[in-house]
């Protein structure tokens, strides 16, 4: 069985101070005492799945990353809730990219799925991003498309 308790003091301490929150200020946001945040934090208890929760919520990650997340292994720190990060992928000699599975399975992608492709060109947010045609249609198509006049 893994580890647990590491995963768990290790993000929390790492939640902690990327919030620049200090360990009295974790308590009292979720009604503990310090010195039980002090104790998770050291590894030395763990919260119970109620304080687990309520840290999650506090700091926007998921329960199950603020538990199972081992930054060492994925070589960095806990991310946002609902924000992954897939690994690099090498472009081709035609400029084609392969995307990792575990993308593909958490945003549900299959083959013959349409992808847009988007940039950002201005310096310091150089980069490409990728969204369903679905996603990108239903958010701002009509209104991206749209002429004015048109009746939509």
């Amino acid at each position: 069985m893994i580890n647990q308790e590491n995963h768990i003091a290790t993000n929390l301490r790492f939640l902690r101070n990327k919030y620049s929150m200090s360990q009295e200020a974790v308590a009292e946001k979720i009604n503990v005492s310090r010195q039980a945040v002090a104790k998770w934090e050291s590894g030395e208890t763990l919260p119970d799945i109620m304080n687990c929760d309520a840290l999650a919520v506090l700091f926007d990650v998921s329960l199950n990353d603020l538990v199972r997340f081992n930054p060492e292994k994925e070589g960095m720190p806990i991310g946002p809730k609902d924000k992954y990060f897939f690994g690099t992928v090498t472009i081709g000699e035609r400029g084609q990219i392969v995307l990792p599975k575990k993308a593909r399975d958490i945003m549900n992608l299959i083959p013959g799925d349409t992808l847009i492709v988007l940039g950002d060109t201005s310096k310091g947010n150089e980069g490409i991003a990728l969204i369903s045609d679905r996603v990108f249609f239903r958010e701002s198509g009509r209104s991206f498309f749209t002429k004015p006049g048109d009746v939509e």
